[in-house]
């Protein structure tokens, strides 16, 4: 990777992520990561860095669209600069992953199991796909014939085409685009023959049928290559005050389709006549990215590849357990009364949070549920809870955050539906994200208001709570409950700045609330005090939370990090970060929790929270971080972070050489997430 540091301090936060996403392509290189699993990985890659240039890529092209150098936005680097570094070291990992790609089909092919190119097909398969062609294909095909004088149809972002140069005899070649549409399935499974399995791209299966797709053209020869282009996703909201603000959003996001392409990415074998035609047609130049691909783009669709019944080359799957003393059964709230509990997707089953939102929607004495919604699940149980709850005449208050990245329509859409239920709904604040993950709910007990709540570092989402870690805290502690009730007050009447006595909150506190912990640390190293950081992140790239712990690191406090994502953080540089140590997690779920741990002299304060340490969940977005008061769930919190920090098997160090290193030590195997199961699995002993 490039080594781009910035001031001797900080690393440029595009490149950062970058590195990261090479951890993630580590994981498709990895022998001991199950062959479909490994292609998956590749599918991750790749979408994850579809989405790195439709914003990242796209922001730092609007700076130097804007002829600025950008360099006080961009940590010290011009924008030019940047995408050049970007671009080249991009086309390094893609040639890498064609190169994994490549090696792990023939370790496929030793578990007979073959993606076979159109050229490879049995006349038996041919009949085959011939009828899936006519019935499934052919139907649904776009083809667009490319002329010379008229003006090239608006491409979709991020969806591939297949490029065909005609070789017509009157020597005037003809030039047309089929679109891989994203509502035929990519892998195309072909009958099992001597127990072998065969798949067919459906790419291969439109080469292998051209001649039909064209065959009103004379032409002596056709040839096809794949390209890609990938458009800035940034939403630009109109003035106009008589649209709505879903309006707006809706608007805006059926705009992406005419956006300014970021990326294009070409079969590096085309010729250079239908290349200079094509990037002609697109408007395509060098202030964009150019990037040699190979034959197959959009390989994001890896994720989906068939499983062809091969459990023994995919990741076992893991039953989810219960917490310790939190049934399924009889009420939820009854039990939470007496205490708190802490539920750790996916190791712990999601069922809890729709139970807990189920019971509110029917319980007579529930008068009011309030939540923050960021992502919700295609098909949402949480949505239908509260739909029946506002059915039943309970006060239903939501706070949606329709403008969810990538996820705008269909926040739309559950908005839509919820309004039309009776759900109230508030569209965050203006200039702030809601990002924010918590519920409270007012229940009548004797005449009184008790209230009950969870309060989470993950979105409250059926599909991601199997992959990605998360925690969630269920209560009924009245004051932290008092706390987030304000947090709902603030959405409605949001001149007025709350006040908290337990949760930090941002925009307003999380900055000095961390400060002020992380100065007591270095008060109680001065004094003799036992004092140390753990903290648990997806990204750091705020420089002043960085400095920050950069001052710690000087008082001789040890500073544990574990950081998925981006870091811009350098640890081990002598006299200014040598007490830090950094290591990042890619493994079989995707680590997403906030985690805060602070020694306070061996009386450990702890926190979970929506927020990462960046700018932008610190200044621009309603963030809330919760601190943790039962002992047993503190204990169970540091414990979790202790088995993160002593993986020696997935998790890599984070140095100024930005290597990707894997850990490894003379300690015994530990692999985190399997060790956090178990550990979790035991405490039901």
């Amino acid at each position: 990777m490039t080594n781009h540091i910035i001031d001797n301090k900080y690393i440029n936060r595009e490149l950062s992520w970058l590195q990261f996403n090479h951890r993630v392509l580590q994981e498709a290189a990895d022998e001991s990561v199950p062959l479909i699993e490994r292609l998956r990985f590749l599918g991750i890659y790749s979408n994850n860095l579809d989405e790195f240039f439709k914003v990242r890529y796209a922001t730092v092209q609007r700076i130097n669209f804007a002829g600025r150098e950008g360099k006080s936005q961009l940590g010290g680097i011009k924008a030019s600069e940047l995408l050049d570094i970007i671009t080249n070291t991009v086309i390094k990992l893609q040639a890498e992953s064609i190169k994994i790609l490549a090696h792990v089909q023939k370790l496929l092919e030793k578990e007979n199991i073959f993606i076979i190119k159109e050229f490879k097909v049995s006349k038996s398969q041919y009949v085959f796909l011939k009828k899936y062609f006519l019935e499934k294909v052919s139907p649904a095909l776009v083809t667009i014939i490319l002329n010379t004088d008229l003006k090239l149809p608006n491409l979709k972002d991020n969806a591939a085409y297949l490029a065909v140069k005609m070789d017509m005899h009157n020597e005037v070649n003809q030039y047309a685009l089929i679109e891989i549409s994203k509502s035929m399935d990519r892998f195309i499974v072909l009958p099992k023959e001597n127990d072998k399995d065969y798949v067919i791209i459906l790419d291969d299966l439109l080469r292998l049928f051209l001649d039909d797709i064209f065959n009103i053209f004379d032409y002596k020869s056709i040839s096809t290559h794949m390209i890609k282009i990938t458009k800035d996703a940034e939403l630009d909201l109109d003035s106009d005050l008589t649209k709505s603000f879903m309006e707006k959003i809706s608007d805006s996001v059926k705009e992406r389709e005419d956006a300014q392409p970021v990326r294009f990415v070409y079969d590096k074998t085309i010729d250079k006549s239908t290349l200079g035609f094509l990037m002609n047609k697109l408007k395509i130049d060098n202030t964009d990215s150019v990037i040699p691909g190979g034959r197959y783009h959009n390989r994001r669709d890896y994720m989906d590849f068939p499983s062809l019944g091969r459990t023994d080359l995919l990741y076992d799957k893991i039953v989810p357990l219960q917490v310790k003393g939190l049934s399924l059964e009889g009420s939820i709230f009854e039990t939470i009364s007496k205490k708190d509990y802490l539920l750790y997707a996916p190791y712990h089953t999601f069922a809890y949070v729709v139970k807990f939102l189920r019971e509110a929607a029917l319980d007579p004495k529930v008068k009011t549920i309030k939540i923050t919604i960021y992502r919700l699940a295609q098909i949402s149980q949480v949505a239908s809870s509260l739909i029946n709850a506002a059915k039943n005449g309970k006060k239903v208050v939501v706070s949606m955050e329709i403008q969810a990245r990538f996820d705008e329509q269909a926040n739309i859409t559950y908005a839509e539906q919820m309004q039309r239920e009776g759900v109230q709904l508030i569209f965050g604040v203006q200039g702030l994200k809601v990002h924010s993950k918590m519920c409270v709910i007012e229940r009548e007990e004797d005449n009184k208001i008790k209230r009950y709540g969870f309060i989470s570092t993950g979105n409250f989402n059926e599909s991601t709570a199997k992959i990605y870690t998360d925690y969630t805290l269920f209560t009924a502690n009245g004051k932290i409950l008092k706390d987030i009730n304000k947090v709902f007050n603030f959405f409605e009447v949001n001149y007025k700045i709350y006040r908290y006595k337990h949760i930090i909150t941002s925009p307003h506190y999380t900055k000095n609330k961390f400060f002020q912990l992380i100065d007591k640390e270095i008060q109680n190293k001065k004094e003799g005090k036992t004092a140390y950081i753990k903290l648990k992140m997806n990204s750091l790239t705020s420089y002043s939370m960085i400095d920050k712990l950069y001052e710690a690191s000087q008082a001789g406090i040890k500073i544990e990090m574990v950081v998925r994502g981006i870091c811009c953080l350098v640890p081990g540089i002598n006299g200014v970060s040598e007490n830090i140590e950094v290591v990042s997690i890619i493994d079989k779920f995707l680590e997403h929790t906030r985690l805060y741990i602070f020694s306070n002299n061996n009386n450990p304060k702890v926190f979970i929270s929506s927020a990462d340490w960046m700018t932008r969940n610190i200044e621009n977005r309603v963030e809330v971080t919760c601190p943790i008061y039962d002992q047993s769930i503190k204990e169970e919190l540091i414990d979790t972070f202790n088995i993160c920090w002593k993986d020696n098997l997935k998790s890599r160090v984070l140095n100024i050489s930005q290597d990707n290193t894997y850990r490894k030590n003379d300690q015994p195997d530990l692999r985190s997430q399997f060790a956090t199961y178990d550990y979790l699995k035991n405490k039901l002993n």
